[in-house]
């Protein structure tokens, strides 16, 4: 029996995308747009500051590496809150189906820079409706590691047996269930919505 359901933010209820401020009229080309995400503002190094690395310092270090993408380097972080749309106003209303039901204890758990966590902390009031939240950059770790999750397992006396977890990546979601937690890969609000009602828990 589930008692306790644990969010991603960043995809699932959060509306964030880099493409939001490097759209196809801030380079030259798509090649360009793609060569910068390859090999100079990667995903690994954004989540390397998701788990604590301080933002200046990485910013600095990476224009030193690469001169002559200064610019949009500095945007990463310096246009980040442009990347922040707003929220998935249709997974919220998941959200709030299920708060309001008063069945489960909510938590999450999100790979996050604890430099920005809390300008999204100001701007979506849903936030406030956890229980509890495990923020990447606070705990100088990130998902998909399992001390991560562990973390919250203990912090919060949580059962992952008797826990569901959502996220939209599937890297995450495997490394949950290798952890005995239920776990839903988010697509979209409809599909979690159907299999939330499948498992009884809409």
């Amino acid at each position: 029996m589930v008692d306790t359901i644990i969010w991603d933010l960043g995809g699932v209820l959060i509306d964030w995308k880099t493409t939001y401020v490097y759209d196809e009229h801030y380079f030259d080309s798509i090649e360009k747009r793609t060569q910068f995400f390859d090999t100079v503002c990667t995903n690994d190094w954004n989540e390397n500051q998701d788990a604590g690395y301080p933002i200046a310092q990485a910013t600095a270090e990476k224009i030193a590496e690469f001169p002559e993408w200064e610019s949009a380097i500095r945007d990463f972080y310096g246009r980040w809150e442009d990347m922040l749309r707003g929220s998935i106003p249709e997974t919220v209303d998941i959200f709030r189906d299920l708060h309001t039901s008063g069945r489960y204890k909510f938590y999450a758990l999100t790979n996050w820079s604890a430099e920005t966590f809390p300008i999204a902390l100001k701007r979506f009031d849903f936030l406030h409706w956890f229980d509890g939240r495990i923020v990447s950059g606070e705990e100088k770790t990130r998902k998909p590691f399992p001390e991560f999750y562990q973390i919250l397992f203990d912090r919060y006396q949580i059962v992952p047996e008797r826990s569901l977890f959502i996220d939209d990546n599937l890297r995450n979601i495997q490394a949950a269930e290798a952890l005995n937690i239920p776990s839903i890969h988010f697509q979209d609000a409809v599909q979690l919505r159907g299999e939330l009602v499948g498992r009884g828990i809409l």
